[in-house]
């Protein structure tokens, strides 16, 4: 009963050494008599109890590192405190347990080094507008010689780039001169363009009531002229009409008639008025021989028939 009792316990000793179950995203490194045998992929594997042993464990996941702060000297003599954090992943099992004691460490002090060694090329000024290109260059010295530990360095971030108090207070100073600046422009061409405008639309005015004032010119022109040419036409109408009439079978005798009466009613009107001195002809034939010399000039205007 009791050897059949320790037979069970070795056989499951035996069946928990022997078979392993890998996660998803995992791989394990197995050693066989100290060395390196193979690398189990996820799923359930076979071992040979106490000659193959699981010597090493890693995630493939992406995984994130927080890379501590540190202080940076730039190229103009600037200390900057700078925190990044860095994105990684074990490509090669292998050699990430066999390359580097710790290769957590060994890429944290890498991508400090690194950091501080791109900082110091380029000015206080180009630190805050190059982030990309700081962090391209970072993950590209880093990535060459993570090679030898099996991890590949997918991009680094920086989070925080601090100067100095001092630093600070000259730049807020330079910031807040550039914006005071930026408003003195700003009003001075509202106030240019405000000028502008004003001129603008003075002129516009100008030309319009100019062009108003000579459009009525000529429109009271055109008025004046159709006037006297309305005028001219009923004169010559009239002319013409009194010619037709004269033309007809006792024209002559009524023109003379007509004549006759306002040759009469001028002399009457010249003789009502008390301050006329009327000087009446001492022989009436006088202004019969008036109205003949009248038709006579009528007569010698006829056209010929």
């Amino acid at each position: 009963m009791e050897i059949g009792l320790i037979l069970l316990v070795i056989a499951g000793i035996f069946v928990v050494r022997s078979f392993k179950i890998v996660p998803q995203q995992h791989a394990w490194v197995v050693e066989r008599l100290g060395k390196y045998h193979a690398t189990l992929t996820p799923g359930l594997k076979l071992l040979v109890p106490f000659i193959d042993r699981v010597a090493y464990k890693h995630s493939l996941k992406e995984i994130p590192l927080d890379v501590p702060s540190q202080v940076c000297i730039t190229r103009d003599n600037t200390q900057l405190q700078v925190d990044g954090i860095l994105y990684f992943q074990v490509t090669d099992p292998m050699r990430a347990s066999y390359g580097s004691s710790n290769y957590i460490m060994a890429v944290t002090q890498l991508a400090q080094t690194s950091l501080r060694s791109v900082i110091g090329k380029l000015e206080l000024d180009k630190t805050f507008e190059e982030r990309d290109m700081i962090n391209a260059q970072v993950v590209s010295a880093i990535d060459e010689a993570a090679l030898n530990w099996g991890v590949k360095v997918l991009r680094y971030e920086i989070k925080d780039l601090t100067p100095p108090a001092e630093i600070l207070r000259a730049m807020q100073a330079q910031i807040t001169a550039e914006r005071e600046k930026r408003a003195l422009i700003a009003a001075s061409e509202g106030r240019r363009q405000e000028q502008i405008n004003i001129a603008t639309g003075e002129r516009e005015a100008f030309i319009a009531r100019s062009e108003g004032e000579k459009q009525a010119e000529i429109n009271q022109a055109h008025g004046e002229a159709a006037a006297i040419l309305a005028v001219a036409e009923a004169k010559a109408e009239a002319i013409r009409k009194v010619a037709e009439a004269i033309r007809q079978p006792g024209g002559e005798q009524a023109v003379q008639l007509e004549v006759a009466e306002r040759a009469v009613t001028a002399y009457g009107k010249v003789a009502a008025d008390a301050t006329t001195t009327l000087i009446v002809p001492s022989n009436m034939t006088e202004v019969s021989a008036l109205i003949g010399s009248a038709m006579k000039m009528i007569q010698t205007q006829q056209p010929t028939r």
